[in-house]
């Protein structure tokens, strides 16, 4: 970074770490304590629609190295209405260590097959004894992770209060973004 950038007040941007993945497990002994929210066992991985052989090079080798596993549903390839792909992995509620493991490997090798610039975000499905949702999602460019909690009826509205707690739970234990414009919704998303 120059001195204009400095003057100017640009910065580079954060690059993605993805071994923050790792942290989850933990955040969530600390989310079921404090909130009553345990793992679904589902998660998944956005990213801007690709096309093309070195996609489907790539894809295949996903499969591969995740569904190596017998007995669990497949790793999936959905579309959403807003034209978003999303590779979401089944596990069972109490294997979220292995599907902090999947969303990693399938960040990483979208990453090594050139398509980095594509993530937008993974999350990690969880919800509480009533059954209300709620996603930790982290944001691949900005390495930092934040709430979403869908209101239920498929209004697509929020429960800002309740994402607010889980902020304030999750503080100590995750980087959460700071700025609450970057806590995008997620409508839809397969995995929560």
């Amino acid at each position: 970074m120059g001195l204009l950038d400095i003057l100017l007040g640009r910065s580079r941007p954060v690059a993605p770490d993805l071994d923050r993945l790792f942290a989850l497990p933990s955040a969530a002994v600390s989310l079921e304590a404090a909130a009553g929210f345990t793992p679904t066992g589902r998660g998944a991985v956005c990213f801007a629609t690709v096309e093309g052989a070195a996609f489907e090079r790539t894809h295949r080798e996903i499969r591969a190295l995740l569904d190596a596993d017998a007995g669990r549903t497949p790793v999936e390839l959905t579309h959403d209405s807003y034209g978003y792909s999303w590779l979401v992995s089944h596990r069972s509620p109490g294997e979220l260590p292995e599907l902090v493991n999947d969303l990693h490997a399938v960040n990483s090798t979208l990453e090594g097959g050139g398509f980095g610039p594509r993530l937008l975000c993974s999350l990690a499905g969880f919800a509480d004894d009533d059954g209300r949702p709620l996603a930790l999602v982290y944001l691949y460019k900005r390495g930092t992770f934040y709430p979403f909690a869908p209101l239920p009826g498929g209004r697509e509205q929020r429960d800002n209060a309740l994402e607010l707690r889980i902020r304030s739970v999750l503080a100590g234990e995750l980087p959460v973004e700071g700025d609450l414009g970057r806590w995008f919704p997620v409508w839809g998303a397969p995995g929560l």
